[in-house]
């Protein structure tokens, strides 16, 4: 059975509260995204990142401003707003009780099939 699939979407509905909390540490650019996610194994492309930032400004959440790069064209630095940060912490709040549903979950299931198997 292939799951490759089901992490992709997994991931996918994960990718902005990642992208808050990296920028809730400090300031990037969008290639200080890309590398900080994929230290933790969360493979994400220009493509796909550049219209999630895009949406979390328009909705308040990211700011951006140009530094000069010493090595060619000016960068664009995101950094988390203080709605950002609110945001990010409603979203801590919900993916704590998602991983507890999940558990109790695993938990029953695991549970049932103990008893099954007696």
């Amino acid at each position: 059975m292939n799951t490759d699939n089901a992490k992709s979407q997994m991931r996918k509905g994960l990718l902005e509260y990642c992208i808050l909390s990296v920028l809730s540490g400090d300031d990037a650019y969008a290639p200080d995204i890309i590398a900080r996610l994929k230290d933790v194994q969360m493979t994400v492309v220009e493509g796909t990142l550049y219209p999630l930032l895009m949406r979390q400004k328009n909705a308040g959440w990211l700011s951006y401003r140009w530094e000069e790069s010493p090595q060619g064209p000016p960068r664009k630095y995101y950094s988390i707003t203080g709605e950002g940060k609110r945001f990010l912490s409603e979203l801590d709040i919900a993916w704590q009780e998602l991983v507890t549903t999940v558990n109790q979950l695993r938990n029953q299931s695991n549970h049932i099939n103990n008893k099954s198997e007696s």
